[in-house]
């Protein structure tokens, strides 16, 4: 301040002049942050409309060029909206293939997910500042898949900053369900149910951090599998931040039967896949597992104690349940452990440690999608107004206060190792109460049916039918066992809940007017047993088809 006045003396103006003078800078001030605030604006669109630019360009040269299998890729995506940019260098490989006419997948066309990398091409994972930054190589599987003689042709569409299981984002728009086009598709990995669904694709890769392949799988009517993580290698498959160990991603396949899934884990699960990522243990797909026929013993639950499924899920459970049974397999009741504690201090705070900082920094300078906004507000309350949120709400409510909670973050590394620890310990006790109702695999719940639009990003609490196996790292798949009657609707009106608060009611909100929808159940089993999960899924995709036939 003293420099201030020294400055204005020594210039020897009057008061009124240093007011005048001071007005004139702060106005300059303004006019400088108004210029710079308008060029940034203008600047992410320039980068929106490029990348939107380089889609009509590849789809145009793909329908210039287009081949017998691309056709319906095409068509598919002028009606759903599910593909981010054709890979225009598969024209090249189909030229060259034929070396590789060994290979499990010799020929079979692929479609992958946006944030599987693919070289010079974008991973946006839906936000303005991953655009115009292609990817230096390919990821390790999609090197696998090309040795194995797959062509993959397209990039497909996902959530803003993945971590949503709607599939809209600013760059390229909202992603409609195959089934229905006023419900949404799914998410994370949306474009490739929406493209597997409405016949685009043969065979997708997909990834899921809490649901991603199995949720849209389940909406849009077709099978789904997340493998054990580490099972498949996690090279190039590009996360919206890393570091988070909690809760666990992992690549996998998406087709329309679950062979197709069967097939591609074998391709996969291959010397090459070794070679190129030690990290990987080299354990080669187990044929023997998954062609077995010997009865199983499986756990059954309805409900998890923190989500209840509406009245079509529900239903679908029951039936295969059914099936099963009448096929000579054994189903006992099964109790997950602890899932609320699970979901509020394992997985929200395990995902959100650092109190959601690094997701909301990666959004900055952005427009933010219209089905991100309800987790982005709830993220963006600071800190010290969550605590006390926590403090006023929990009277009436059992469950928004511990996710605000859990919202708010760990405080310090020793309260990271602290939920490191209680997290490990959860996953042996699960283990333990496994063996204890002595089961092979588990059938439960799964999300579904498919949303109306909005609803996912104010019902990420549903997630815990999900998220928990990333959280146990248990692979797990979703399998299409019938559709939404007439009968479902009408008991979905007359559904009380759990706890009948505003989280349910919007439950009922997201899931009505699905008639004809796809209903899925999800399949698990113990880390590693990746086959055996394959082949339980393989069995009630066998036992419903055959109650059709």
């Amino acid at each position: 301040m003293e420099t201030l006045k020294d400055l204005v003396r020594g210039v020897k103006v009057d008061s009124q002049a240093a007011v005048l003078l001071t007005s004139a800078a702060c106005g300059v001030g303004a006019l400088l942050m108004v210029v710079r605030t308008v060029s940034e604006h203008r600047a992410v669109k320039n980068k929106i409309q490029r990348a939107r630019s380089r889609r009509t360009e590849s789809l145009q040269r793909a329908e210039q060029e287009v081949l017998r299998y691309k056709q319906s890729a095409l068509a598919v995506h002028k009606e759903l909206n599910c593909c981010t940019e054709i890979l225009l260098e598969s024209f090249d490989q189909l030229r060259t293939t034929g070396s590789n006419k060994d290979g499990l997948l010799y020929g079979v066309p692929i479609s992958i997910k946006d944030n599987v990398s693919y070289k010079n091409y974008d991973c946006t994972c839906g936000i303005i500042m991953n655009l115009s930054q292609p990817a230096k190589k390919d990821s390790v599987i999609v090197e696998v898949l090309k040795k194995q003689g797959a062509i993959p042709f397209t990039k497909t569409n996902l959530p803003q900053a993945l971590l949503n299981y709607d599939c809209s984002n600013p760059i390229f728009g909202q992603t409609v369900n195959p089934c229905n086009p006023q419900k949404t598709s799914g998410g994370s990995s949306g474009g490739e149910g929406a493209l597997i669904g409405g016949g685009g694709s043969i065979l997708g890769i997909g990834s899921d951090v809490g649901g991603s392949i199995r949720i849209p799988a389940s909406f849009c009517g077709i099978c789904g599998f997340k493998p054990t993580t580490g099972r498949l290698s996690l090279q190039g498959i590009v996360p919206i931040y890393r570091g988070q160990k909690c809760v666990l991603s992992s690549p996998g396949p998406m087709a329309r039967d679950v062979d197709s899934l069967a097939l591609c884990m074998q391709a996969l699960l291959c010397d090459h896949m070794f070679s190129l990522d030690p990290t990987v243990p080299p354990l080669p797909f187990n044929l023997q597992t998954y062609q077995s026929s010997k009865p199983l013993r499986i756990g059954y639950f309805e409900h998890d104690g923190y989500t209840q499924p509406p009245p079509s899920m529900v239903r679908g459970l029951r039936e295969v349940k059914a099936l099963l049974e009448q096929a000579g397999h054994t189903v006992v009741p099964y109790e997950p452990l602890r899932v609320s504690q699970a979901v509020n201090e394992f997985i929200v705070k395990g995902v959100f440690a650092d109190g959601a900082a690094t997701m909301l920094q990666k959004l900055k300078g952005g427009p933010l999608d219209p089905c991100l906004k309800p987790q982005i507000v709830l993220y963006s309350i600071p800190t010290w107004l969550k605590r006390i949120l926590v403090f006023l709400l929990t009277p009436f409510s059992t469950r928004v206060p511990p996710i605000l909670s859990a919202l708010c973050g760990v405080s310090s590394p020793a309260e990271v190792w602290e939920q490191h620890a209680a997290v490990e310990d959860y996953i042996s006790d699960t283990i333990a109460h496994w063996r204890k109702c002595n089961i092979d695999v588990l059938l439960c719940p799964m999300i579904g049916p498919a949303f109306n639009f909005l609803y996912c990003g104010k019902l990420t609490c549903l997630s815990s039918l999900t998220m928990i196996y990333n959280l146990l790292n248990f692979p797990a798949g979703a399998v299409p066992v019938s559709t939404v009657t007439a009968q479902d609707e009408e008991d979905l009106k007359h559904l009380k809940g759990l706890y009948q608060d505003t989280w349910e009611k919007m439950h009922k909100e997201a899931v009505s007017g699905a008639e004809g929808l796809p209903v899925a159940v999800q399949c698990v089993a113990l880390p590693w047993q990746d086959e055996l999960c394959l082949r339980f899924m393989k069995e009630v995709e066998q036992l419903v088809k055959h109650k059709k036939n």
